[in-house]
């Protein structure tokens, strides 16, 4: 898969835009028309809220709004998200949509070149949440035990012993994961998958809530391993982390260097937002948002057409639409409302759908990415009326 040339810096984090008028005339056509049907008429969707905050007393569980559970979880979430901005600057898009990731319960891919902060973000979040974090430097020489753990045997208690391995916390960043060979990548399947590590025979889970953070060096590609399409589907999201503006890197370096020694931020300023058992409840307040048959529908298709269009080699399979409304319904909470809205589907459709396909060489020569042709199956696909 081809990583795009120009990563943008907004809430669709670093997507690319969509084809101009001149090159889009270049992209062959998407024969998505089989799966590009009206939904039904009698089908109506609630219009999205207008985003405004609501107090605990104005937001029963009524027509009106969204219940009070819904709003205090979105407080959560948004108090989250603004203190991992006090040390992660200028990438409010990458802060968002890892935030959608960990309410969904899912798995996150960075690409991004060394020095924008990937290894702050993971640190900064597992500060917000008071979770445990760790960290695994991959390399050519990793063994799979090197992450999951082994046994030993103890010569003064005579007994084996069970030594975990890094996995074994809530915050797990796996730096540069193409960089070990795909014995050692296909450690992660398993406890990012099923949550629990088998060791000599016997399931150890990991401690919840659990999330992997991988990520990926788009520069140097001599000596990497490309990851396997069974293990990039496991992701939730994959994400570009872009160079900060002028004036955000003005306010890093300013922040950085203010009476300080070295050139690492100050965690210690970050404060504890919610605890790990706060964490799942948002998740499965999360999980409990409203998702109507027809925007279910519509996640469906997005996917589907992404099999039957010409300028993808492959396409996403039924994990892409289950993920779609995973994301959907985390970006509804967001944005404070009990339902998931046809937007929400198209907010978090690159994130979620770029690692799941991809392009064919002709598209590669014509230096299209992935994130164009999605954004063309986006544009040709119905949502569902008003």
């Amino acid at each position: 898969m081809s990583t795009p040339n120009n990563h943008s810096a907004d809430t669709n984090n670093a997507a690319t835009h969509p084809p101009t008028a001149d090159s889009a005339a270049a992209m062959p056509a998407l024969e998505a028309e089989s799966v590009a049907q009206r939904p039904p008429a009698e089908t109506a969707i609630p219009a999205a809220s207008s985003g405004q905050a609501q107090t605990a007393a104005d937001a029963g569980p009524t027509e009106a709004g969204p219940g009070t559970e819904v709003v205090a979880a979105a407080a959560q979430a948004n108090a989250i998200s603004a203190e991992i901005a006090k040390a992660v600057i200028g990438q409010r898009g990458v802060i968002r949509e890892t935030l959608i990731a960990l309410l969904a319960g899912g798995h996150v891919l960075i690409e991004g070149v060394p020095g924008l902060g990937k290894t702050l973000l993971v640190r900064a979040l597992a500060k917000t949440i008071s979770g445990q974090f760790a960290r695994i430097q991959f390399t050519p020489d990793l063994m799979p035990a090197d992450i999951s753990g082994h046994v030993l045997y103890d010569m003064q208690n005579q007994h084996f012993q069970v030594r975990k391995g890094p996995v074994f916390t809530h915050l797990l960043l796996a730096d540069e994961i193409n960089r070990a060979p795909a014995k050692t990548q296909s450690a992660l399947l398993e406890v990012m998958q099923e949550q629990q590590v088998t060791i000599e025979g016997e399931a150890h889970p990991v401690p919840r809530p659990f999330m992997t953070l991988a990520t990926q060096n788009p520069l140097e590609q001599e000596g990497t391993y490309p990851l396997p399409e069974a293990q990039l589907d496991r992701f939730l999201m994959k994400l570009y982390i872009d160079y900060p503006s002028l004036d955000e890197e003005n306010t890093l370096v300013s922040t950085v260097t203010h009476q300080q020694v070295g050139d690492h931020f100050n965690l210690a300023q970050l404060q504890p937002v919610i605890d790990p058992e706060a964490v799942l409840k948002l998740q499965q307040i999360t999980a409990g948002i409203s998702v109507d048959p027809a925007v279910i529908d519509y996640a469906v298709r997005i996917t589907q057409a992404t099999r039957s269009g010409q300028g993808l080699r492959f396409g996403a399979g039924p994990r892409g639409s289950i993920a779609l409304i995973r994301a959907a319904r985390a970006h509804a909470l967001l944005e404070q409302r009990d339902f998931v809205h046809p937007d929400d589907i198209k907010q978090v459709a690159l994130p979620v759908l770029r690692h799941r396909v991809a392009l064919a060489p002709e598209m590669e020569l014509e230096a299209y990415s992935s994130d164009d042709v999605l954004q063309s199956i986006l544009d040709k696909i119905e949502a569902p009326r008003q």
